[in-house]
């Protein structure tokens, strides 16, 4: 079952279809060892460039996943699809409204069995992201720690802790980490280098490596290497 597999993620390349990447990149990241490829972004995202990106990935041999940003940016052919809805936004678009906007226009074509709902928690107030979708990032550990509870007790699959961007609170993410049971914690955000990918390597589920691709895809392919040499903290 899907969810079954992304509980094997430790590693995890996000690539943005609105950015330059070369050929030569995408074979290394898409042979680095990482666990999946999740194709996403937050501005500029078609059709036609996400499955541009999609075709260049076809020979992949890890599981390519959209997440979905629009309605009109649905590229049939990935793996598998994660939607993702913000719990700390204070507009509700971003909760259920583009979900019911995507199963409104193509409901009869989507393939059920291939999605999973991602719960994010956006938390850096620079990042467009958090701009975009008007997300509340003044949160205090107690907060995060209560919308991760509540996406395990809606059965979520995944939480997705997003700092897109800048690097993240370590202490905040294994607070996370010791409530979560069944969901999975998903970290984003900062990873630069090899004791960064380390120690949020020790709480998060899987760690997702996205900007640093595009500043420096040679030391990007490293933290495959760096996030598995760590044995995950044990949740209690």
């Amino acid at each position: 079952m899907l969810r079954e597999k992304i509980e094997e993620f430790r590693h995890v390349f996000k690539l943005d279809p609105a950015k330059n990447i070369s050929d030569e990149a995408l074979e290394a990241l898409s042979t680095s060892g990482t666990d999946a490829i999740i194709i996403g972004g937050t501005d500029d995202v078609t059709f036609a460039n996400t499955a541009n990106l999609l075709y260049r990935l076809r020979n992949c041999l890890v599981p390519c996943f959209q997440e979905i940003s629009t309605p009109t940016s649905l590229v049939p052919g990935f793996s598998a699809y994660l939607t993702p809805t913000v719990l700390n936004t204070e507009d509700a678009r971003w909760i259920l409204g583009m979900h019911h906007q995507t199963i409104k226009r193509f409901g009869s074509f989507i393939p059920w069995d291939k999605v999973l709902l991602e719960a994010y928690v956006v938390l850096n107030p620079n990042a467009k992201v958090a701009k975009r979708t008007n997300a509340n990032t003044n949160l205090q550990i107690e907060d995060v720690i209560a919308y991760a509870q509540m996406a395990e007790w809606l059965q979520i699959p995944i939480f997705y802790v997003e700092y897109s961007g800048t690097y993240g609170r370590v202490d905040m993410v294994k607070e996370v980490s010791s409530k979560l049971k069944q969901t999975r914690l998903f970290y984003g955000g900062g990873i630069r280098g090899q004791s960064q990918a380390e120690e949020m390597a020790k709480w998060a589920d899987t760690v997702i490596v996205g900007n640093l691709i595009y500043d420096d895809w040679i030391k990007a392919i490293h933290t495959v290497k760096w996030v598995k040499s760590i044995k995950r903290g044990e949740k209690k």
